[in-house]
């Protein structure tokens, strides 16, 4: 039996080495009045962000805008705010945005010379097949588009490769990182609206360097377009010479030749993981590509199938078919368009303020998601942060002096779509754009997509311009946005608001220890943020951890809950939750810039 008084020393020495082992999840801070304190206790100690992260990627999968899965996954987020206590919980509608996609069933191998399964994944918005196929697979190089007319009559129910060889080096810089001194020292002391390469593009830059830089999104004003992996065109993009141009003719070639399927080799990644987004448009006669019909309009034109291979297996089906060695897949793909509901859906709650109450403070991420994955790091986290933070807030009773707002925006991935709508509805747009307007269902028409820079800011500086605000315009504080991957906060971006400066280096203070005190004057772009920013409204987005994010799961098949580390994300949870209180409670409200 042991003796009390060691009973007494053995639990003493216990609890000591559980201090020290814990880290930041340390035994229960004692009672405190300070809310950012206990906002740090309960969110270090008690978190539920894994459990909602988790229902949104697994249990209710990827998100595409405009499919059911992406309106299941917004209503169990209204619900869930609505259950924790936040009042005026609701889906709001925009559009219309076009069909809805999603998919039923996919397999797809080599039968010839030997069987292989294929790691794939159908693009999406393509069409499915009328039946499973087991066809001849060719190859159809998309730069001999002047020779198509007498290449007629060799692709009918054929497989068509249409990429060329992507030659894929060793990688001997580590696949997941995190900032250092140096990162964050450089970041720190950027010139405001600097277009100098920051440490997140340079590590972009290393993962592929032909195409890396469609994905970099700390960006100068000249280069704001994030989106990745799929067709740019959708935005406007390169004429008919280009790479786009050329692979537009190409598919209304292979459509007219009545191919059976058009295959693609992952743009970026090796090592299993691919890169997939939308279907690739034909191009339709007459048409530029700032006008042509994006995959999920009505309108779209037919297509032929079209999935994406991992660049490993795409490399061999190429190499066997150069050899001339005789090459069949077998390939099967059903999928289901959603045409009874065009609208999309933001997903908004709050928690009501107190003598401010008119004034708003909001934070949010991007529910929708691309389909490889499971849209876990982009943007899931985001939309689990955001709700977690409301939660803190909401459980520990604290009573912010204005309204605190959460937006969780669909679109984001076709180009900030929804939190554009929600921008123009409730704050206001620039007349040199189409505004959104309510419908009688009281629903709202989209912005264009087809705008020059649709992830950039407007600038406002154009005289023709007239920015038309609501009400609300002046009532409004701030807007916190989450959607650089999983990686842990390391300070907050500026976006070119050098007034905060003293102010979020206060806010941030309590958290030096969890590594989050850099603050850097540079813009980052690609992400809704921007919808804010662009009228004139303070719109922020956080410095994270790389991590994995670029060079393994933004837009693809890794993109899924095994790459978000537990303690990354409730320390994200607790700061945004922090910065957002403080918002609501400071005297004046956030600083917005001066105007250009």
């Amino acid at each position: 039996m042991i003796q009390p008084h060691l009973r007494l020393r053995t639990a003493t020495l216990a609890l000591l080495l559980g201090t020290l082992l814990s880290g930041w999840e340390a035994p229960c801070a004692a009672v405190t009045n300070d809310p950012i304190a206990q906002i740090r206790d309960e969110g270090l100690n008690r978190s539920k962000v894994m459990e909602i992260v988790r229902h949104i990627t697994e249990v209710n999968g990827p998100r595409l805008t405009g499919s059911p899965e992406h309106k299941k996954a917004a209503e169990w987020a209204r619900d869930e705010m609505k259950k924790w206590g936040l009042e005026h919980a609701a889906l709001e509608p925009w559009g219309p945005f076009g069909r809805g996609w999603t998919l039923k069933r996919f397999s797809a191998q080599v039968v010839e010379p030997y069987t292989f399964p294929l790691i794939a994944c159908p693009n999406a918005w393509s069409p499915g097949l009328k039946q499973p196929i087991l066809a001849d697979v060719v190859f159809l190089d998309i730069g001999s588009t002047n020779d198509l007319e007498n290449l007629k009559g060799q692709f009918a129910g054929k497989i068509v490769l249409v990429s060329s060889l992507r030659e894929l080096k060793p990688k001997f810089d580590p696949i997941t990182t995190r900032y250092n001194e140096t990162n964050l020292l450089k970041m720190a002391n950027a010139a405001p609206s600097s277009s100098s390469r920051s440490p997140r593009s340079d590590i972009q830059s290393r993962t592929n360097t032909s195409s890396a830089s469609s994905l970099v999104r700390i960006s100068s004003p000249t280069n704001q377009i994030a989106g990745a992996t799929t067709n740019r065109s959708r935005f406007g993009g390169p004429g008919p010479g280009s790479e786009m141009g050329r692979r537009a003719r190409t598919l209304a070639f292979l459509q007219e030749e009545s191919a059976a399927l058009v295959v693609f080799s992952s743009s970026l990644g090796d090592g299993g993981a691919l890169f997939a987004a939308a279907a690739y448009m034909p191009q339709l006669p007459g048409a530029s590509f700032a006008d042509m019909p994006r995959a999920w309009h009505t309108n779209a034109p037919l297509r032929i199938p079209q999935i994406t291979l991992a660049t490993e297996d795409y490399n061999r089906l190429f190499r066997l078919v150069q050899d001339k060695v005789p090459v069949k897949m077998a390939v099967d793909l059903s999928v289901a368009f959603n045409d009874k509901d065009l609208m999309s859906y933001n997903t908004v709650a709050e928690i009501p303020g107190s003598d401010l109450k008119q004034e708003v403070v909001m934070l949010g991420g991007h529910l929708d998601s691309w389909h490889a994955g499971t849209g876990a790091t982009d943007d899931a986290i985001g939309v689990a942060v955001a709700m977690e933070a409301a939660r803190l807030i909401k459980v520990l009773d604290l009573h912010p002096r204005r309204t605190i707002r959460v937006g969780l925006w669909s679109g984001e991935e076709q180009g900030l779509l929804g939190s554009k709508a929600y921008v123009s509805r409730h704050f206001g747009y620039y007349t040199n754009t189409s505004s959104v307007k309510s419908t009688a269902k009281g629903s709202l028409e989209t912005p264009r997509e087809s705008s020059s820079n649709p992830r950039g800011r407007s600038t406002g500086n154009d005289p023709d311009r007239k920015l038309i605000t609501t009400r609300d315009y002046k009532q409004f504080c701030a807007y916190f946005n989450v959607d650089n991957g999983a990686g842990q906060l390391r300070g907050i971006y500026l976006q070119g608001n050098e007034a905060m400066r003293p102010t979020f280096r206060q806010w941030l203070e309590p958290f030096r220890d969890l590594g989050a005190e850099t603050i850097s004057a540079s813009n980052t772009g690609g992400t809704d943020h921007l919808s804010f920013d662009a009228i004139g409204l303070p719109g922020f987005q956080f410095i994270q951890d790389p991590l994995d994010y670029f060079t393994r799961t933004h837009h693809s098949n890794q993109d899924t809950l095994d790459r978000i580390i537990p303690e990354d994300a409730k320390q994200i949870s607790v700061i945004l939750a922090a910065m957002v209180y403080d918002a609501a409670m400071a005297d004046a409200k956030v600083a917005r810039k001066p105007k250009e």
